[in-house]
């Protein structure tokens, strides 16, 4: 009798841990999900440009065609930052984009706060566009609310824009 009170006991005692997990995973998805929110309302009060999907599916960062990334590169009146996340021996066609803050992606994970300004829309780029969503992923993670992925990287970006950058800002 008294070993199968103490097997009960056991069950109850193992589904209360797994609940209490469940909870703890179900609060941190919400709090993730609150932020994500507030981060769009930011986007939208400041007049950026927010894409449907990252309202509608809950997306968080934008993702940037590289005719679309080119505009901002190339618009002299936007204020951004461009997060270069290349391996250190990348040496792209044409060259990098000038001003660029250059973290390899294997170091972001220790080096992401050298990106100082959570509001500045910030575009990643690497190679071939796959870094850099693992990139945006961590960025959105750490705060930071103005996340812009250049599809396809440095490979289908338009050559006139490494060549013609009027500026950036850190």
């Amino acid at each position: 009798m008294d070993l199968k009170f103490f097997q009960l006991l056991e069950m109850i005692n193992s589904r209360l841990t797994n609940i209490e997990k469940n909870i703890e995973r179900i609060d941190e998805k919400l709090d993730f999900s609150i932020q994500l929110q507030r981060n769009h309302l930011i986007r939208v009060k400041n007049g950026t440009m927010i894409d449907d999907n990252m309202i509608l599916m809950g997306a968080p960062y934008n993702d940037l065609t590289p005719q679309e990334a080119s505009q901002v590169i190339s618009n002299p009146d936007m204020d951004y930052a461009i997060l270069d996340i290349t391996a250190k021996d990348f040496k792209p066609n044409g060259g990098t984009l000038e001003g660029a803050l250059r973290i390899p992606y294997e170091d972001l994970s220790h080096r992401w706060a050298e990106i100082q300004s959570r509001t500045t829309p910030l575009l990643v780029i690497c190679e071939d566009g796959l870094k850099s969503i693992r990139a945006c992923e961590l960025m959105v993670k750490k705060g930071y609310l103005n996340i812009n992925n250049v599809s396809g990287g440095y490979r289908f970006l338009p050559r006139e824009s490494i060549t013609a950058q009027p500026h950036h800002h850190r």
